[in-house]
Order: C-alpha cells, then structure tokens, then sequence
C-alpha cells in the first residue's frame, strides 16, 4: 500500500507567537492517482477495461473500487466480483505504487452499465464533474429506499459527525482528509473511511459494507465530514441508505434528487442541532426542556 501521509518542509508566519517566523516539519495527506480496470465477458472473450483514474489518499483501495462500481450502477451486485488486485506498477524510484486495481469479474459476468469516459483525470474533488447532464448520472437503484421504515432519533443524527470525528486519524495528522462513516439507527458507528475526496471516502466506506455483504443498507446512515452534495446523495441511494447526514450545507441538486428518491437528507448536523431538507417523517423530534 502506498504511503498516506507524507512529511515536508514549510515556514510558519506568526507575528502573534514568540517567533513569528518558524521552519518546520508539516505533515500532508498524500494524494496519488488511482487507475480502475475491470475484467469482464464471456468465457473466451473476455477483456479488461479502463473504468476511471481517479486522485484519492491510498488506503482502502479495494474497497473504493467496489464502491465506485456499486455506486456508479456499474454493478448491481458485489457477489459478481471474483477478485481484486493491484497491479504491480512500478514508479520512477523503481518501487511499487500500488495504484492499479484490477477488477476481476466471475465468467460470464459484465458490467451492468457503460463507464462513463471522463476526458480528464478525476480529481479528488470531483463528483460528478464531466458529465453532460442529470439524466447521465442518476442511475437507477435496485433498492427501494423510500420505503425503508427506519426512524431515528434527532439527537442521534445530530451527534454522529461528533462520534465520527472522534474516529478520524488521519485528518487528526494533516487536516486536510474528509471522512465517511457508515451508522447504525441507534448511532453506533460501524466503519470509518477517510480520503482527500469526500465522494473516494464515500466510495470507501460503502465499498467496506458491500465486501461485508450489508448491502443494502437498510435502516443504516451514511456520515459526511463534508457538504451534501449530489454526487452524495446518488452514493447513499445507490447503496440502499434511508438517510445521509452532512456537517455542511446541501446543494438545491442534492435535496431534489433527496426528495425524488425517498432518503432523508440531514444538514448542518452540529452538536445537538441539524436541519432536515427532505422526508423528516423518518425523523423523531426529542423532547425540549421543561419548563
């Protein structure tokens, strides 16, 4: 596995602090490219397939590529993989990089959908950037997700990004990675992903509850360190998630598509507070102060 963090030099200005201009040591979440290959077809004619080359933090690289399978609607079904490997590509100091994943699917097997050809890199803040409008990139889901009766408790999903944060190391280390967190309806948080891209942290920890075999992810949450943004939304809709809760705002996009597709969308979710944008039927209301 590739390194995920890296250590450089960098000057401190502070004109507050006792020496207001400092070397030093920072440490940095490390950002690498990520190429995705599928082999899939028939027996005698099967062939392997460039899917994406996507910027990510390395880690967890299996299962941000089923992730990004499953959530992309490139499959439906993660029993369909045989395996997964890296490839042993080598860079320019002769040492493995780890950054080929090669998907490997049963005989027979094919993908359920065409990959989207990106003309360019996928960077570790894009979504959905490159596609050329909503009908390409709202894939149907195979689960019924407006019809999940979960209910959860407000200070439940207002608390969950505190209990993730406590769980996230490597932002502990650089500040500067995202996280994605798979919950249960009581709060008890099952899995932690982080990355320098909020939809690979996502693409991760789904991935984890797929090679788990969770999917769906019926009466589960889906935490973000980040905006609810479409691409979020889609990710958590895909996997079967009732309901997504993000420290920062949504987008108008991700609340339509929240609202079309029956998930509970959760914002500013802070401390004892948050705001519900869509189906807050879902959502039980605690109990103020008495007075």
């Amino acid at each position: 596995m590739g390194r995920v963090t890296a250590r450089v030099r960098a000057t401190r200005l502070d004109p507050s602090a006792e020496i207001a201009r400092l070397d030093r040591i920072e440490t940095l979440a490390v950002e690498e490219p990520m190429q995705l290959r599928v082999e899939h077809g028939p027996e005698g004619a099967r062939r392997r397939e460039d899917i994406a080359v996507t910027m990510r933090t390395p880690g967890d690289d299996f299962d941000l590529a089923l992730g990004h399978l499953l959530t992309e609607g490139l499959l439906t079904d993660p029993q369909t993989v045989a395996g997964m490997m890296h490839c042993t590509d080598v860079g320019p100091d002769g040492r493995p990089t780890f950054n080929v994943v090669d998907v490997v699917l049963r005989d027979g097997m094919s993908l359920a959908d065409r990959p989207r050809h990106r003309p360019e890199v996928m960077t570790s803040a894009c979504g959905v950037c490159g596609k050329d409008e909503i009908d390409a990139i709202t894939a149907t889901t195979p689960y019924a997700v407006a019809a999940d009766p979960v209910r959860l408790a407000g200070s439940v999903l207002a608390g969950l990004p505190d209990e993730v944060r406590t769980q996230q190391r490597g932002f502990d280390r650089t500040g500067g990675m995202h996280a994605a967190a798979i919950a249960t309806a009581q709060g008890e948080v099952l899995a932690v992903r982080e990355d320098v891209g909020r939809h690979n942290a996502a693409d991760k920890v789904i991935g984890w509850a797929a090679r788990e075999g969770m999917l769906p992810l019926t009466g589960h949450v889906l935490v973000v360190s980040a905006r609810a943004s479409f691409e979020l939304v889609q990710k958590a809709v895909m996997a079967g998630l009732p309901a997504l809760v993000a420290v920062s705002a949504p987008t108008s996009l991700a609340v339509d598509l929240a609202r079309e597709q029956g998930l509970t969308l959760v914002a500013f979710a802070r401390g004892a507070r948050c705001t519900v944008y869509t189906h807050p039927h879902r959502v039980l209301a605690d109990a103020g102060p008495s007075t």
